[in-house]
């Protein structure tokens, strides 16, 4: 099951263990079994502290549980854990057997802290670069508190399951049987939906901050970017972010990123942040910005609004809030979100296998996602607004030696239908002919660019028609001693490298700006 490299790298992580743990399976005749139960018994003889107990009494099989021995820590896997899963397969092995994490201590302690009986279920598939996030934050609370338990339970495996719960996404996270919540989720922001004084607690340690030099609003490349540059220039540097990482988490495969042949979202986004912890930069994460109040006078103070009832105050801002994708907005799309509508093909796929979708979309991300999905549902029907394609031709060219894809353009989609619990169909504007047409189909994957989140700076600074924030070479916006970069900008190409050489400069403007502020400005500001 594990080729020699994987074994290898696995025999060092398990030296970290310091408690016995046993891998308990419970397994029919099946090949899944077989397999499942091979991968056990490679791990296990990568290690004297791993035994594997075959005891075939849990519910779903093929599934195991990985338990300290004595004890009742554990975590449990229904299917098996490969692909993106393998790393959380990896630190779960790790966590059981004693071996300490490294999320932050007063979020380990508030944990530990949680009162009352919690038993989580995540649906997962192997191919979604956001279950992992949610499945290792699940493992570690039930590591660290012996009332909470979680089983991951690969939705790809167990079909007629996540049928009958109705999951039409991952990850999908179940709380003692009722839905709890679904898509990416951070620990912190777990913990923060049980903990319910969690945001106020939160809010108060913000409320004493003093005033930034340079506060960064959003964590994505470009906010990451800014951050270590005004780091590394020795002045007081605070990010406030929504998530750290923004859009590349939810970026499967990147190849253009230059020096990089290949990396994936998640990877990079923990890269950046990282990267920003090695300054000396307060990181301020799972904060939403609500509003900004430019400085009454130039070099005065910035403040920045959070959703917790919090502000932020700073001698200069910069703006790198990204966008997010671009909806539809046609009757039913909101109505079947995560019930058949969804924007991540490789996140949602495989609950798809054997059935009949739309991919919404002629760019390179519309017929990506058609690739991808065709090898893996009955059918898919692109749908595409111009008259062409507007994809890189290679992706064209595959696209069109795929025999269960159907193209069809100067569409317009207007309407997703469903029967109260499902996607069942959509309705589309034949757009030369000026014809309805309808389409049965049971998913539906939004690919039809990005919007900029800026909402929330109407009337603060200068905005494009497109909401896009207007900027100058410098990363300058209307406003004095407010900057931005990235996605949300005016930046013509919306790619990572760029976003992170936006962010590069708008630090080094903010940077050029303070130092230029006269000593009268100062004195103002400090006031």
């Amino acid at each position: 099951m594990l080729d020699a490299n994987l074994k290898q790298q696995l025999t060092g992580y398990l030296t970290n263990i310091t408690q016995p743990i046993e891998l308990v399976a419970s397994l029919d005749d099946g090949a899944k079994s077989t397999e499942l139960f091979g991968l056990l018994n490679d791990i296990a003889a990568l290690s004297d502290k791993v035994s594997v107990v075959r005891k075939d009494d849990d519910k779903r099989k093929p599934s195991f549980m990985i338990r300290r021995v004595g004890t009742d820590i554990g975590v449990r896997f229904a299917g098996i854990p490969m692909g993106h899963e393998f790393t959380s397969l990896v630190l779960a092995l790790l966590q059981v057997g004693g071996h300490p994490s490294k999320a932050a201590q007063d979020v380990i302690q508030q944990v530990k802290d949680l009162d009352g009986d919690f038993a989580f279920e995540t649906y997962f598939s192997l191919s979604c670069q956001n279950c992992p996030d949610v499945v290792q934050a699940l493992n570690l609370m039930s590591v660290l508190n012996p009332r909470i338990t979680h089983t991951a339970i690969d939705g790809g495996l167990f079909q007629d399951e996540v049928s009958e719960r109705k999951v039409m996404a991952v990850p999908t996270i179940f709380l003692n049987g009722e839905p709890f919540g679904q898509g990416r989720m951070e620990l912190e922001q777990i913990v923060a939906k049980i903990d319910s004084g969690a945001s106020s607690r939160a809010a108060e340690k913000i409320k004493a901050k003093d005033p930034f030099d340079v506060l960064v609003v959003g964590g994505g490349p470009a906010g990451a970017a800014a951050a270590i540059y005004a780091a590394r220039k020795g002045i007081r540097t605070g990010v406030a972010a929504e998530r750290f990482g923004g859009q590349v988490l939810d970026t499967m495969a990147i190849e253009n990123f230059i020096s990089v042949p290949h990396t994936e979202g998640p990877k990079l986004a923990a890269h950046l942040e990282q990267h920003v912890k090695d300054y000396d930069v307060d990181i301020m994460n799972l904060q939403r910005a609500e509003k900004l109040i430019p400085a009454r006078t130039e070099g005065g103070l910035h403040e920045v609004h959070l959703e917790n009832g919090a502000s932020l105050k700073a001698r200069t801002v910069i703006l790198s809030t990204g966008a997010r994708w671009r909806q539809m907005n046609v009757p039913g799309e909101d109505e079947y979100r995560n019930k058949g509508v969804a924007y991540c093909p490789h996140c949602d796929g495989p609950l798809f296998k054997g059935k009949r979708v739309a991919v919404i979309g002629g760019g390179n991300s519309g017929v990506e996602a058609a690739i991808d999905l065709a090898g893996i549902v009955a059918h898919v029907t692109l749908i595409e607004f111009d008259s062409d394609l507007r994809a890189d031709a290679v992706l064209q060219r595959k696209l069109a030696s795929l025999p269960n894809v159907k193209v069809i353009t100067s569409a317009l989609t207007t309407e997703v239908h469903g029967d109260g619990e499902k996607v069942t169909g959509l309705s589309y504007k034949d757009r030369n002919r000026d014809t309805r047409h309808d389409v049965d189909l049971e998913g539906i994957f939004v690919q039809i660019g990005l919007v900029p989140n800026t909402e929330w700076l109407k009337g603060a600074v200068a905005l494009s028609p497109r909401g896009e924030i207007e900027i100058d070479h410098r990363g300058e916006t209307s406003q004095p001693g407010i900057f931005a970069a990235g996605d949300a900008t005016t930046v013509p190409y919306k790619q990572i490298v760029i976003a992170m050489g936006a962010g590069s400069t708008a630090a080094l403007s903010a940077f050029d700006y303070l130092i230029r502020l006269a000593p009268a400005d100062a004195e103002a500001e400090a006031a």
